[in-house]
C-alpha cells in the first residue's frame, strides 16, 4: 500500500504551509488513506473521526504505547475500562467544579496579571514569548506548587516535551532531547513526591501522593507520568489556543468588538478557534477488529491517524466551515467543553480531555485580562501572522501594539 497519487503527503513541506487545502482534497476525494512512511491510515471527516473517538470497542488508545509512552511512562492516556475511570476519578475534581473554581482560579488570575504587569505599559508584546508560552506552564506549577525560582527549567523541559510530540517525522536529535528531558524531569520529581507523601499539602501533587483507588496508592512513576504529561497537554492548549484567538478575533475586527463589549463572548471565540484553528490537529488510536470506513477495510491492530484540523472544517457537518464565526449557530458552544462537544479538538466520549474546563478557565481569565490591559490591539506594522506545525499547529510569534490600559479601567 502506497499513498495514493495525487494525495496531499501530511509529512510534506506544502502541507505544512497550508493544511487547510489540503484537509479538503483528503475530506473529499480520500477520505480514508494508507500512509506508508507513517505505517498508519488517515481518517478526515468529520463522522468518522467521531465514530473512533466514541467507539471505544472498535477503537482504542493503545497507539500511545508507541508515542507518548517513550517520554511520559505509561499514563491515562493509553488506559481504557475500570482502570481509566478510576485514574479518572482521581484527577478529575481538580479540573472542574468547587475545586477549581476555589482553590485554582485565584492561582490563574494571579499568574496572568503577574505575566501581564511586565508588558502592559510598553505599548507592544510578543504575546507567544511574553505571555502564552509561559501562563500555563507557570499554571500547571502553582497547582503542582513546585518552586516558582525553577520556572526556567520547566519552561525548557515543556518546549523540549512539546517538540517531540510534534516531530512526526521522527527526527532523532529532537527525540535524543526529549529523553535527556525525561531523564532531568523524573530525578527532579521523585524527591518530591517523597516529600509530599510525608507532608502533604493542598495542592495537585498531594492530591494524587495521597490519593487511595481500593486501598492502592499511585506509584511514584505513575504520579511522575501524570505530571510530566500533563505539562505538555494542558500548556499546549492553552499556550496555542489564546493567540489563535487573538489572531481570529483580529482578522474579524467586528467579532473582537463584540468580544471588547461583552466578555462572555470569550468562552464563544474559544469553542470557534478549537473548531476553526485547533491547537492540536491530529489525534491517533489503534483498531481492534476489522472495521470498514468510507468504503475502506481497516485490519485490527492497524493505527490510524484522526485529522482534527480537517473533521473540524468538514462542510457535512458545519456551514461555510472556512469562516471564523463566534455566533456561529452549527457549533454547540454551551457543550463545547463536555464530552457531548459538537467540536472534535478535545476528543469525544470517555477520553474527552479531563483538563477542558481548566482551560476554558486559563482562556477566559487570561484573555479577559490582555483585553483590559491593550487598548486598541492591532498587529505590529508589517507583521503576517503564520501558523507552524503538523501534528500540533499554533504561531511561533504574535507581535502586537496597543494603547496601555490600567487593569481597572476595562476596554
Amino acid at each position: 500500500m502506497t499513498i495514493s497519487a495525487g494525495a496531499p503527503d501530511i509529512l510534506s513541506p506544502e502541507f505544512e504551509a497550508d493544511p487547510y487545502g489540503a484537509y479538503e482534497v483528503l475530506r473529499e476525494d480520500y477520505p480514508v488513506l494508507w500512509h506508508d512512511g507513517l505505517g498508519r491510515y488517515i481518517i478526515s471527516r468529520y463522522d468518522d473521526v467521531s465514530r473512533a473517538f466514541k467507539d471505544a470497542t472498535v477503537f482504542s488508545s493503545e497507539h500511545y504505547a508507541d508515542q507518548i509512552e517513550p517520554l511520559h511512562g505509561r499514563t491515562m492516556l493509553q488506559m481504557d475500562g475500570r482502570e481509566h475511570t478510576v485514574h479518572r476519578s482521581v484527577v478529575t475534581p481538580a479540573f472542574r467544579g468547587h475545586e477549581l473554581s476555589e482553590k485554582y482560579i485565584p492561582i490563574i488570575d494571579a499568574g496572568a496579571k503577574k505575566l501581564i504587569d511586565a508588558f502592559r505599559r510598553d505599548g507592544s508584546v510578543d504575546l507567544v514569548s511574553q505571555f502564552t508560552r509561559l501562563y500555563p506552564v507557570n499554571v500547571i506549577m502553582d497547582m503542582l506548587a513546585l518552586p516558582s525560582d525553577h520556572r526556567d527549567e520547566f519552561r525548557a523541559w515543556y518546549k523540549t516535551m512539546f517538540a517531540f510530540i510534534k516531530n512526526v517525522a521522527g527526527d532523532p536529535a529532537i527525540t535524543a532531547v526529549a529523553m535527556q528531558t525525561k531523564v532531568e524531569f523524573r530525578e527532579y520529581m521523585l524527591p518530591l513526591i517523597s516529600q509530599r507523601r510525608q507532608n502533604p499539602g493542598v495542592d495537585l501533587l498531594s492530591t494524587l501522593c495521597t490519593a487511595e483507588i481500593d486501598g492502592t496508592r499511585f506509584t511514584d512513576d505513575e504520579i511522575n507520568s501524570f505530571c510530566s504529561v500533563l505539562f505538555v497537554s494542558a500548556g499546549e492548549t492553552t499556550d496555542s489556543s489564546i493567540g489563535s484567538i487573538f489572531r481570529n478575533l483580529l482578522d474579524n475586527p467586528e467579532q473582537l468588538e463584540s468580544v471588547k463589549r461583552d466578555r462572555s463572548l470569550i468562552s464563544a471565540a474559544f469553542a470557534e478557534t478549537l473548531r476553526f484553528s485547533p491547537p492540536g490537529h491530529m489525534f491517533g488510536r489503534r483498531v481492534k477488529q476489522d472495521v470498514e470506513i468510507a468504503g475502506t477495510r481497516i485490519e485490527a491492530g492497524k493505527d490510524v491517524i484522526l485529522l482534527i484540523g480537517a473533521a473540524n472544517r468538514d462542510p457535512r457537518k458545519y456551514a461555510d466551515p472556512g469562516r471564523f464565526d463566534i455566533f456561529r449557530p452549527d457549533l454547540d458552544t454551551t457543550k463545547a467543553y463536555s464530552a457531548g462537544a459538537n467540536h472534535t479538538a478535545f476528543g469525544l466520549g470517555r477520553h474527552f480531555c479531563v483538563g477542558a474546563m481548566l482551560s476554558k478557565a486559563e482562556v477566559e481569565i487570561g484573555v479577559g485580562l490582555l483585553l483590559d490591559s491593550m487598548g486598541d490591539v492591532k498587529y505590529q506594522d508589517g507583521f503576517v501572522p503564520r501558523e507552524r506545525g503538523v501534528w500540533t499547529r499554533g504561531l511561533d510569534e504574535l507581535l502586537l501594539e496597543f494603547n496601555p490600559s490600567t487593569p481597572s479601567q476595562p476596554i
